[in-house]
């Protein structure tokens, strides 16, 4: 007998179409209904229901109750990584379910990755924490600095309480568009969720993409400006 984790199962789970599109719609981060996630994947609702019954067994994605609902999410940060680097890998090999439509652009530029800023802006920021001591260290082994500390406090984020939770403060995550890694975390969800509670942006709905306004990609461009802010602003 073979020993050590066993991808087999996993693999087989992801690979089916119709759970490959659920799971990746839920890289939205939002919570769906069953019905929602049929209509997403085009399937049957009764087909939707046992994909998920089987998703759920397996620890891909989680259920919770409001009433007379049931709405699923991914489990955590982990499957999303998971998700998103199968994304990369299929990218790169040109494995692509239809041709780039009017939509791509901008999702290429921003997105929502599970619940943290994806895409060429995504990348940008992290880039640009690295390379003004923000954020030290390399790979997924990353960690504020006290500059970075100070910057992030004035920023808005509430970085002890981020940091006494059970969630890792940062993780780097490979976007699957820029091949390049973006920062994921509760670090990564809180700087979006402040870049949008700001209103320099607004996650799209229905849809993964994150769309800045003009003021909103000046000022992103002033917070984690580097060698790309010009083009994100001839953009707009």
């Amino acid at each position: 007998m073979k020993e050590g984790p066993d991808i087999a199962r996993i693999a087989a789970l992801i690979g089916d179409p119709g759970r490959a599109n659920m799971l990746t719609v839920l890289m939205g981060g939002r919570a769906l209904t069953a019905t929602e996630l049929a209509a997403e994947a085009g399937i049957a609702a009764q087909t939707a229901s046992s994909h998920l019954a089987k998703l759920v067994e397996a620890g891909l994605i989680a259920v919770s109750k409001a009433g007379r609902h049931k709405y699923f999410t991914l489990t955590d940060g982990d499957v999303a990584a998971a998700l998103e680097a199968l994304m990369g890998l299929a990218a790169r090999q040109g494995h692509l379910r239809r041709t780039p439509g009017p939509r791509d652009p901008g999702l290429r530029q921003a997105r929502q990755c599970y619940n943290h800023l994806a895409g060429d802006m995504g990348v940008q920021m992290l880039d640009s924490l690295l390379a003004h001591g923000f954020l030290i260290g390399v790979g997924e082994d990353l960690a504020p600095s006290p500059a970075g500390a100070e910057f992030f406090t004035g920023f808005g984020i509430d970085l002890p309480g981020l940091a006494r939770s059970r969630r890792p403060l940062c993780r780097s995550c490979l976007d699957w568009s820029a091949r390049r890694a973006h920062l994921a975390g509760s670090l990564g969800q809180a700087l979006l969720e402040t870049i949008c509670a700001k209103g320099w942006a607004l996650r799209v709905t229905d849809s993964r993409a994150v769309r800045f306004s003009p003021a909103g990609l000046a000022a992103f461009a002033a917070s984690f400006g580097g060698s790309d802010g010009g083009s994100f602003l001839a953009q707009a």
